[in-house]
Formats: C-alpha cells, structure tokens, sequence
C-alpha cells in the first residue's frame, strides 16, 4: 500500500491524533474540515454562509497540496447541526461545485469540534 499523508501549511492543524489527509493511490481522502483560519487561528464563524465559506476554502487548501482542486472531488460529507441552516450552507457548497457535483450526504449531528455549525470531509480523485 502506498500511503502519504497530505498536510497544508494553509490548512488548520489537526486537534487530534489524525493527517489533514492522506492519498492512497489515486484517492485522496481528506478529514473533517471546520472553519478555522489558520493564518490567524481564528473561527471564522459570524454566520453559517462564512463558516462553511471558511470550511471550504479549507477543503481547497488541502487539494491543491495534493494536486488537485475541486472539479476532482467524487464524494463530501457535511455534519450540520441544525437542519435548518441546510439551504444557506448549500448555497456557499455549490460555489465551489457549479458543474458536475460530487455526491454527498448532509447529517444533523448534536455537537461538532470547538462548537462550530458545519464540518465538511471529502474524498478525491486523481
């Protein structure tokens, strides 16, 4: 098995014992992004549009490390925890998958990472 791990110095750093991703082959699998920016280690979080505006840049910094960018995203995974916030945070996604989405599922979840509203995880391909 050929493993590397994929960190971005653009990227927050991890706040546990996982890599911000790691390529397998062809696939990139990247964990769980919440919005922090980490050029100035704030959350980016006065509204769920930045947070998940945040979440996705993060999400970009990641890819471009490997390689890639968002057009080679096959799969996300979006963790919410209020169902109603689910249209204004799929208006700030869908900037970034404007032509042939990847497929995805959306979870309300109790609780997520530092207390943020949104976490987004993908897997991409070469």
């Amino acid at each position: 098995m050929d493993k590397t791990i994929i960190n971005s110095n653009q990227a927050p750093e991890p706040i546990g014992p996982y890599s911000q991703a790691v390529l397998i082959g062809n696939t990139l699998y990247i964990s769980g992004q919440i919005p922090i920016d980490r050029s100035t280690g704030n959350m980016q979080n006065a509204s769920i549009e930045e947070e998940t505006e945040q979440v996705m840049k993060n999400l970009g910094f990641i890819l471009k490390e490997a390689g890639l960018d968002y057009k080679h995203v096959i799969k996300c995974s979006i963790f919410i925890r209020n169902m109603d916030d689910f249209g204004r945070i799929n208006a700030e996604y869908g900037k970034y998958f404007q032509v042939d989405p990847p497929a995805r599922e959306t979870v309300e979840v109790s609780r997520l990472p530092k207390n943020v509203n949104v976490e987004i995880s993908c897997i991409a391909i070469k």
